[in-house]
């Protein structure tokens, strides 16, 4: 809870700014989540495949990483990657009940392995990773606005130009999302109270620290919101505005392989 937050952190203004562990998940200082490894997984399973999202590779790299027992999982993630081990289908049951941002959280590979494609290609790839866990049309509508932010913002879009480019026209669609004029704290897990929270403190803040700041001490389901706005935010500031203390704190391992993915995906 924001209120929380700022309890635990009244000496410093009640703000959260490092990287610290803790937490309801007990992290070592510079663990991350199931957004990460799992956003890992994808990716390992794009390049196995040589830049194809496929939606059999993207089920069995998932319920492999689900059988390496991770730190978290989300009750739909876990519930549609048993049906997959019991059907083999990799496409879960179309759901309106799978408003979850768990396939969004890790979207991040496919719009790096599917950079300067065609539109149909990239909603193509999209679909096929979210509906291994996610069948819903929520969902694939964030997912794909994520995606398409990523790739504008690395083509050298601005956040102005993501705004009337992207978000305007979003919103506008899909008014469910509307994230005005009311604060968004404490975000869920369903995906428009995550969206309304990333787009709120994509908006209000003018660096990818002030960004991060500002979307984590809301408070809620922080790791994903965090994710989240972390990929637009890192594709939009790019690799210099990571704050350097934030880069060391981070477990190495885990770093050494994102970068190294990272790398691999654009490449493609």
């Amino acid at each position: 809870m924001p209120r929380e937050i700022r309890a635990a952190f009244m000496p410093k203004r009640g703000v959260h700014r490092e990287l610290i562990g803790g937490g309801w998940l007990r992290l070592k200082p510079g663990q991350v989540t199931d957004d990460t490894t799992m956003a890992l997984a994808l990716g390992a399973a794009i390049l196995a495949d040589a830049g194809e999202v496929k939606p059999l590779s993207c089920a069995q790299a998932f319920d492999g990483w689900m059988r390496s027992k991770p730190v978290d999982i989300g009750n739909t993630v876990r519930r549609n990657l048993i049906t997959f081990r019991n059907t083999g289908d990799p496409c879960a049951p179309r759901s309106e009940h799978d408003a979850g941002n768990g396939a969004a959280m890790r979207v991040l590979p496919v719009a790096l392995a599917t950079l300067g494609r065609e539109e149909s290609v990239v909603r193509a790839a999209i679909h096929a990773q979210a509906h291994v866990t996610h069948h819903n049309p929520a969902s694939d509508a964030v997912c794909e606005l994520l995606v398409f932010m990523v790739q504008d913002a690395l083509r050298g879009a601005s956040l102005r130009e993501l705004y009337r480019g992207r978000i305007q026209p979003f919103v506008s669609a899909h008014p469910e999302f509307s994230f005005r004029p009311k604060r968004r704290e404490n975000p869920s897990g369903w995906v428009v109270e995550t969206l309304q929270a990333v787009l709120q403190a994509l908006l209000d803040t003018g660096s990818f620290e002030d960004c991060l700041i500002d979307v984590v001490n809301r408070g809620g389901d922080a790791d994903t919101t965090g994710a989240i706005a972390g990929m637009v935010a890192g594709a939009l500031y790019g690799y210099e505005s990571l704050p350097l203390r934030w880069l060391r704190a981070l477990d190495a391992q885990t770093a050494k392989r994102v970068s190294h993915q990272a790398q691999a995906l654009v490449v493609l």
